[in-house]
């Protein structure tokens, strides 16, 4: 009857603590609290880490000093939302005998009593399925670093439904919360333009800006996904504009930013294009279309072409929020697909984010792989089998890219970690309606979880220059 996630998780840092405190978990190994730039071959040491070892933890609010489940419905008024279907309840994250986290997700009737600001009226509310959401809001935050999760995804690779992901936000917005993140998420922009002032609540055009933040600072509540779970069956055929070829089940690597592009947009299912086409007598066929350069990708990755972000427009009377038209705004999805196997079901795998933030920075994704010799001696990596021990390195997002389009930055806010569980009937589910909902009947009534480790190393630099802000 339940679904979970497994994970445990690691954060990296370079520097001796300047202040002994209790993040790092003592039973992490030596061997996991240093670790190499796969990029610049830099020295991260760690700074956080979670065991999840002693089992049957609690994770209610007050219960742990590092993490909070929520005890809240995942509601999603706005214009195109609505896809959520579950409670969060903090008695569905847990902690296992052999060492992770367990997100369960679970077919079950919650039901409370929901006030209306509206119609100042009290309103009776009711979801049919309980799930969880662990995040350290407002305890655990660090701005650069590395992030590595070990996952066992949960459900089967072929049923659509389930939302699992390990991602940071920005801690000046809480995630659920919407009206703590309304024209904060997902800004990474610092310099004052009047035209995006009012669509931005922390502008750097602002001469004061409340709750003691710095006059003229642009800030917001970035969000950097080091994974989200796609599954579902493309019964044996490839997705559409995916380069090289990705078939479902995929794991999402996305970058959400503000401001976002707003003219000549690349269309969700295909590519942007790059060059205009011509006839032969010399009119164009197609134009080329805005979007970031310089991104690359490498292994079983494509770039996204299914999701390039989301439109923030008026809200309507219904909605827990508000924006006028002239607060409107575009937020970009910068991201790719990475190929997953059943494999990730069953056996923890690492998934690895070295974030450089600010100016100058950059975001780059990793998956494990091991080399394969085919009958012709070609060397290539194969993924995804539980087997690897060399990285990939899946994407790179370089700061420059974001400078040239929007004039937007890589994050540097001090960000949290979040591990959760979504039920959406928006997700990964095929066109056939009767399918899924026979699908979904049958994915919340077998025991898989999702099961999590985490780990977060950082540069001497980062540890030192957050001390003294």
């Amino acid at each position: 009857m339940r679904r979970s996630i497994i994970a445990a998780m690691t954060a990296l840092s370079t520097a001796p603590p300047i202040v002994e405190c209790g993040w790092i978990d003592e039973d992490t190994p030596e061997r996991l609290r240093t670790t190499k730039s796969l990029v610049d071959g830099s020295t991260y040491e760690l700074v956080m880490s979670d065991e999840f070892n002693i089992p049957g933890r609690s994770f209610a609010d007050g219960h742990d000093p590092t993490w909070t489940a929520l005890d809240k419905s995942d509601d999603d008024y706005s214009a195109s939302g609505g896809g959520s279907l579950h409670f969060y309840n903090s008695s569905m994250v847990s902690t296992t005998p052999d060492g992770f986290l367990t997100i369960q997700s679970l077919l079950e009737t919650t039901q409370w009593n929901r006030h209306d600001p509206i119609k100042n009226e009290w309103k009776q509310e009711k979801k049919y399925f309980k799930s969880g959401n662990v995040q350290s809001w407002n305890k655990f935050c660090f701005t650069g670093g590395i992030l590595e999760v070990d996952l066992i995804l949960p459900g089967e690779p072929d049923i659509g439904g389930l939302w699992p992901a390990a991602w940071l936000l920005g801690n000046l917005g809480r995630a659920t919360y919407e009206g703590s993140t309304n024209m904060l998420w997902p800004w990474s922009y610092d310099d004052c333009d009047r035209k995006k002032q009012e669509s931005q609540m922390v502008s750097a055009c602002n001469k004061a800006n409340h709750f003691g933040l710095n006059k003229n600072q642009g800030r917001g509540a970035t969000e950097i996904d080091l994974i989200e779970l796609m599954g579902g069956d493309s019964k044996g055929e490839n997705l559409p504009a995916t380069d090289p070829p990705i078939q479902l089940p995929y794991a999402d690597l996305t970058l959400q930013i503000a401001p976002g592009i707003t003219e000549n947009r690349p269309q969700p299912g295909s590519q942007p294009i790059r060059e205009i086409d011509r006839t032969h007598s010399g009119y164009a066929t197609s134009v080329a279309q805005n979007w970031y350069d310089n991104l690359t990708v490498a292994g079983n990755t494509s770039l996204n072409p299914f999701f390039y972000g989301t439109y923030l427009g008026e809200t309507k009377k219904n909605e827990p929020v508000t924006r006028n038209k002239n607060q409107a705004f575009q937020a970009d999805a910068v991201g790719a697909m990475k190929q997953l196997v059943p494999e990730h079901f069953k056996t923890p795998h690492t998934f690895r984010l070295e974030w450089q933030p600010g100016r100058g920075g950059r975001l780059d994704w990793f998956t494990k792989s091991h080399k394969k010799v085919d009958g012709n001696g070609t060397v290539f990596h194969m993924e995804g089998d539980g087997k690897g021990q060399d990285w990939e390195h899946s994407l790179h997002i370089p700061d420059f890219a974001l400078d040239e389009a929007m004039g937007s930055k890589i994050p540097e806010e001090p960000s949290y970690v979040i591990l959760n569980t979504a039920i959406s009937s928006t997700w990964a589910f095929p066109y056939d309606v009767p399918d899924w909902c026979t699908q979904v009947l049958r994915l919340l009534r077998s025991q898989v979880p999702v099961l999590v480790q985490p780990r977060i190393l950082q540069h001497d630099e980062d540890r030192q220059g957050r001390a003294q802000d």
